[in-house]
């Protein structure tokens, strides 16, 4: 996963922007929309993937958590008793990257609607519709990770109005465990476009 950390203000610290976020050590998701709303949803995540860990003994499947998160957004306007919850529907789309046991790598993207859907590569936000035709012509299955890492930022560099740079994009990966990209990292990566 690779995103782009807008910097609106100069006023704004670059490493307080966090566009992805572990849910579980075989689970990270990127946001687009409110990141307020990603962070609930990321919380509950969190909670329910250690509840299976717990009860389980056993990392919870890819989409039963994609499921659980889609549930939590369809819950607006009442809560479990059937009294009023929350009063609007969740304003973001997630990218919920993850690594089963069986399947290996696996993709889904949530929208506000609590709709989601498998991909073998996916770009959401502002430049989605460009990043996403240069994924269709680019991608392929048998990818190693680095040319997959190459792939994730050039996409990005393609639509960001910005130069990329460490400080302005951050990487992650599931393959198998979560690690978020050091600046150090991000810049070996941008030395390969």
């Amino acid at each position: 996963m690779a995103v782009e950390k807008r910097v609106t203000s100069p006023l704004l610290e670059p490493s307080s922007i966090e566009k992805v976020a572990e849910v579980d050590d075989h689970v990270g998701v990127a946001m687009s929309g409110l990141t307020a709303d990603a962070r609930t949803l990321i919380d509950h995540g969190r909670v329910e993937s250690q509840q299976h860990r717990f009860t389980y003994n056993e990392p919870m499947p890819l989409e039963s958590l994609t499921q659980s998160l889609c549930d939590l957004a369809l819950r607006f306007g009442e809560d479990e008793e059937g009294e009023a919850g929350m009063s609007r529907p969740f304003g973001v789309a997630l990218l919920v990257a993850g690594w089963d046991a069986e399947g290996g790598p696996v993709l889904f993207h949530t929208d506000p609607s609590g709709t989601y859907v498998k991909y073998e590569a996916k770009a959401i936000g502002s430049g989605s519709e460009g990043a996403q035709t240069a994924l269709q012509e680019s991608y392929r299955k048998d990818m190693t990770l680095k040319e997959a890492e190459v792939l994730a930022l050039s996409t990005l560099k393609q639509v960001m109005e910005e130069k990329v740079t460490a400080t302005n994009v951050d990487i992650a990966r599931v393959a198998p465990k979560w690690h978020l990209y050091t600046p150090e990292e991000v810049e070996e990566v941008i030395a390969r476009l």
